[in-house]
């Protein structure tokens, strides 16, 4: 994408395939997904990037999305690198990248970014701005298991 890309890697706008989507955020140590979730997922994505080696340009080894409406609200979603690749600044390039398209694609006014942040990545998400909202605001989750769907 630019100079500033780590050395070594490429960042490509865009998605990892459904086989590299599944396969970073299990290997990372993400909640597994099937291939269906995989495919809807990225499809109703706003926006995204990956990073991949130099020498295999479309073989993801790092990836982020964006999931939002657009104008106003956006969650940042998959933060992943696969472990090998880890510490060589690939969540630092995808989030400076993800956040750069929010500043220059949403709608004129102020953008609300969230995400979820597990233990590894809150120093990374720190450093680009984010912070604990509690106790004026508290994220909360529901997980919904559908009948009938890939296991």
């Amino acid at each position: 994408m630019a100079s500033s890309d780590p050395p070594g890697y490429v960042l490509v706008e865009g998605y990892p395939s459904v086989e590299d989507y599944v396969h970073l955020r299990t290997a990372s140590g993400l909640t597994p997904k099937t291939e269906e979730q995989a495919s809807a997922a990225l499809k109703g994505s706003w926006y995204g990037v990956y990073a991949a080696e130099e020498a295999a340009p479309t073989k993801a080894v790092a990836m982020g999305r964006i999931v939002g409406d657009g104008g106003w609200y956006f969650f940042i979603a998959d933060m992943a690198t696969l472990p090998e690749h880890q510490r060589r600044g690939l969540g630092n390039a995808i989030m400076t990248n993800l956040l750069a398209r929010i500043r220059s694609h949403a709608a004129k006014g102020t953008a609300y970014v969230v995400l979820g942040a597990d233990a590894p990545g809150r120093k990374l998400y720190a450093k680009h701005g984010f912070r604990d909202t509690m106790p004026s605001e508290m994220g909360m989750g529901l997980q919904i298991e559908v009948e009938g769907a890939e296991k």
